[in-house]
């Protein structure tokens, strides 16, 4: 499949949220109880995503995947907290694009301009039971690196894994 990419714009946040909401909700449906996405609404990632680009615009890649006009998927590059790295925040797609090369084309755009943060390595954090992302980041040149962290997904513990990429 082709998608049109382009750099997200302020405007765009709300929807960003939306089709976020919907792929965490389908990608995670295995791990965590599917209702605790119902009391952490599309709306409320909507807001999340207006309010984190006011602050990180200026410092922060957010690249759009469209179809035909429609957004389709994300990615979201930047500064990592890990010493020494870049970090790929995210790839999000529409449940019905998974499997479709929009993935894909997201992160080969965000391999190709994540060294501009002038890191020699980039990382991502993925939960260690969402085996389909980690099957595609390693499809991708990622590897897990041996650290771990314990967190939580809607109220649920999940431990996530660090992956990096050498740039």
């Amino acid at each position: 499949m082709t998608a049109e990419l382009r750099l997200a714009v302020e405007a765009d946040q709300p929807a960003v949220g939306r089709l976020h909401h919907r792929s965490r909700a389908a990608a995670y449906a295995d791990l965590v109880d599917p209702s605790s996405f119902d009391t952490r609404a599309a709306d409320m990632l909507a807001a999340y995503w207006v309010e984190r680009w006011q602050w990180e615009q200026d410092t922060h890649r957010m690249t759009l995947a469209f179809d035909a006009g429609e957004l389709i998927g994300f990615s979201y590059i930047g500064p990592s907290e890990t010493t020494g790295a870049a970090e790929l925040y995210a790839i999000h797609l529409d449940p019905s694009r998974v499997g479709t090369g929009v993935g894909r084309l997201l992160m080969l755009d965000a391999l190709e301009n994540l060294p501009s943060y002038g890191e020699p390595v980039a990382v991502l954090w993925v939960l260690a039971g969402n085996t389909t992302a980690r099957r595609f980041y390693e499809k991708g040149g990622w590897s897990d690196d041996g650290v771990s962290r314990d967190d939580e997904l809607n109220g649920h513990p999940a431990t996530h894994l660090r992956y990096s990429h050498p740039l």
